[in-house]
């Protein structure tokens, strides 16, 4: 029964297995790409991979894990199924955890994949790269957009997977021998975490539970056959290893046909379930021992995040750091604000700048003009008050005035020395 249940693997796997054409050959040894996207693998993995069972051109097929940060490769062995042959540290992911919805988000993808040679890019800006196939029939028949999602270096990303410049021209170097010696197209699966039962009941009550439980599928079989499924959609949902019946096919939007699957990869994979369903059980009765990390709240935030993006792209002033929707629907952001260095953001930078000069320059003309007014007002109630003044006769004093006794001696003088003006004012010297 293990016999027909690796053969059954060989069959699927047979599938993504073919010869290359001289013209996607062409495009992988670009003469723009230099040493780089012809750098050999080491000796090291060389002499791994001879351990194992692999050649250099054997195929190959990659996992990626967010939440741990983690790139996969995974190369054929001589008895059809695969083995880990190198694991990298993702420099970089952008987004939280959870699908990309719609262009802007800024969600790195999740789900199944394919990458062929035309989508390998050895004259990347990103040193090097490879285009995930994203949107898949999956993200297409459920409406999500989005583009130029990459695996690349330079450790940087607004919707990619990024690593070190060194690293990308290992994963390079795998996927490029894989396509020299026959595979026509390789798998890359996007998971939010590794799915354990222990992971699983951490996020059993986030929203996007429904869409890893179906990717879960997928991950349980790979972990049962340790060969990459053959992965269809249907009814806008993902099917894993279905051989739809007679002429039968599958198609994204329409209901799923009816289709069958190896006995032993059921048997299999039934026995699997079963195991996970106990220690489920057991994970979410015990609690959770690590917090959930933050995933992505559907498509409305989504939206909320693709305006900030479209924001940040016409170089407006914008929060430095994307929203995020709260789950009682309030909008939390970062008060740091930022612009993009970009020639929009230059430009908009420039009109800002002129703006508040004219502003400025307003305010102090009003500061100015209201300065005159207040100094005028001010000689002009000097003048009422002067001419208010009480006059003071000859042996009389007025009824305000202030006794020249009560005065203070410093004041006397002054007082004295009024009164003799004001006298030969009236009378004469």
């Amino acid at each position: 029964m293990i016999a027909r249940f690796f053969r059954a693997g060989l069959l699927i796997a047979a599938m993504a297995v073919a010869g290359c054409t001289g013209s996607d050959m062409d495009g992988l040894s670009s003469s723009g790409s230099g040493a780089r996207a012809n750098k050999q693998l080491s000796q090291k993995i060389m002499a791994e991979m001879r351990a194992k069972g692999m050649t250099r051109t054997s195929p190959v097929m990659a996992r990626i894990f967010k939440e741990e940060g983690k790139l996969e490769i995974w190369k054929q062995k001589g008895n059809g199924r695969y083995d880990i042959i190198a694991s990298y540290d993702i420099c970089k992911w952008s987004g939280k955890l959870g699908p990309k919805y719609i262009e802007g988000d800024r969600q790195a993808p999740e789900g199944f994949y394919t990458v062929r040679p035309a989508q390998m890019n050895p004259n990347s800006s990103y040193h090097l790269a490879f285009n995930m196939g994203y949107p898949n029939a999956y993200d297409r028949a459920n409406g999500r957009t989005g583009q130029h999602l990459m695996v690349h270096g330079a450790c940087s990303s607004s919707g990619c997977y990024a690593v070190t410049d060194a690293q990308i021209e290992e994963i390079y170097a795998f996927g490029r021998d894989a396509f020299r010696g026959g595979q026509t197209e390789f798998q890359i699966q996007a998971f939010p975490f590794r799915m354990t039962a222990a992971n699983m009941a951490r996020y059993r009550n986030d929203p996007n539970f429904e869409f890893w439980t179906m990717l879960k599928e997928g991950y349980d079989q790979f972990e049962v056959t340790k060969v990459p499924p053959k992965v269809d959609v249907c009814e806008k949902r993902y099917v894993f290893n279905r051989i739809p019946e007679g002429t039968a096919t599958f198609n994204a939007t329409a209901a799923c046909p009816p289709s069958t699957q190896p006995d032993t990869l059921a048997t299999a994979y039934q026995s699997y379930q079963k195991s996970y369903d106990a220690a489920f059980t057991i994970a979410a009765k015990k609690g959770d021992k690590l917090p959930p990390r933050p995933s992505i709240a559907g498509l409305n935030e989504a939206n909320i995040v693709s305006e900030w993006t479209k924001k940040r792209a016409r170089g407006e002033r914008i929060p430095i750091e994307p929203p995020s929707l709260n789950a009682d629907g309030t909008v939390s952001q970062t008060a740091q604000m930022g612009r993009i260095d970009s020639p929009a953001g230059k430009r908009q930078a420039a009109l800002d700048a002129a703006a508040a000069e004219k502003a400025k320059a307003e305010a102090e003309k009003k500061a100015i003009a209201l300065a005159k007014a207040e100094e005028k007002k001010r000689v002009a109630d000097a003048a009422k008050v002067a001419a208010a003044q009480p006059v003071v006769a000859t042996g009389t004093v007025a009824p305000d005035a202030v006794p020249v006794e009560a005065a203070p001696a410093t004041e006397k003088a002054g007082l004295f020395s009024s009164a003799r003006k004001r006298i030969v004012n009236i009378f004469g010297s």
